[in-house]
């Protein structure tokens, strides 16, 4: 099953150019994902003992997180052949992100958000490995497992996936899901991490850290539409509310990433916002 996994996901990186030949505009496209609208290093990179993010370590792994039912250690993505996934294949790299599988085929678990991921069309995972194997290499062996008291098992790898419409509302969701997964952390979770997507975006899922414990925010109409796209915009890019008051982590945490978005995505964002059904 592994085997035809990697080989299906592998059909999508046939187009991935030779070292040296990577268009500019692909590296430029993973730089984007990977720093900016997924924020990988949100999990990836350690942190140091004012939780400020490491530069020197960017995405060499090792930060747990310890929440609903696992203790989960973020791995060492930089391309160090020994300790990080240089020694990976394009394919493997691919199937981490599709299907939610090592490269020796055990599933990865939470909080990995394999299910949005999925759905990352075919240039942007090319763009992602592409730019991956551009960060500065760091050897950090992340020897620590992570453990879960539910099962955990790999989604369905999708063989192609095109990009979304080109229309506010499916670029938005696009940008929500997949791209920034805004939906990972503000959608409700049935059992075992799994997201009841008839209530996407309702929030309610707790937070625990070294800030004690938060709670996502309900998004859809019911808990913002009453929002201005100015205040939610202000919201995000400041970490503070209209009153001045700083957002509970990790949200605030995120504000510079959500000043580095673009323009057209956090519209298309917005846009997409207020068509979630409302929910309580």
């Amino acid at each position: 099953m592994h085997g035809r996994l990697v080989w299906a996901i592998g059909l999508a990186l046939l187009a991935v150019p030779a070292a040296g030949q990577i268009a500019d505009s692909v590296l430029v496209r993973g730089r984007y994902i990977v720093e900016i609208a997924a924020n990988c290093g949100g999990c990836h990179t350690p942190l140091d003992v004012n939780h400020r993010p490491i530069a020197a370590q960017s995405l060499a792994g090792g930060r747990v997180f310890a929440e609903r039912g696992f203790r989960a250690v973020a791995p060492n993505i930089t391309p160090d052949r020994t300790t990080g996934i240089g020694a990976w294949t394009d394919a493997e790299i691919a199937a981490s992100l599709r299907a939610g599988r090592h490269r020796d085929g055990h599933p990865i678990g939470p909080p990995m958000p394999t299910e949005l991921y999925r759905r990352l069309s075919d240039a942007d995972i090319v763009a992602i490995v592409a730019y991956l194997r551009t960060v500065p290499a760091v050897s950090r062996n992340v020897t620590d497992r992570s453990h879960y008291a539910f099962p955990v098992t790999a989604v369905i790898g999708q063989r192609h996936v095109a990009a979304p419409a080109d229309d506010p509302v499916s670029r938005g969701a696009y940008v929500a899901g997949p791209l920034a997964h805004c939906t990972h952390c503000h959608t409700p979770i049935i059992r075992d991490e799994r997201r009841d997507w008839s209530r996407t975006g309702a929030g309610g899922v707790a937070f625990t850290g070294p800030w004690g414990a938060a709670v996502s925010a309900n998004i859809t109409p019911s808990g913002i539409g009453t929002w201005s796209n100015t205040r939610i915009v202000a919201e995000l890019t400041t970490g503070h509310d209209p009153d001045g008051r700083l957002l509970a982590p990790p949200m605030s945490s995120h504000a510079a990433v959500w000043r580095a978005l673009s323009p057209r995505d956090m519209t298309d964002l917005l846009a997409y916002l207020r068509t979630l059904p409302p929910s309580d």
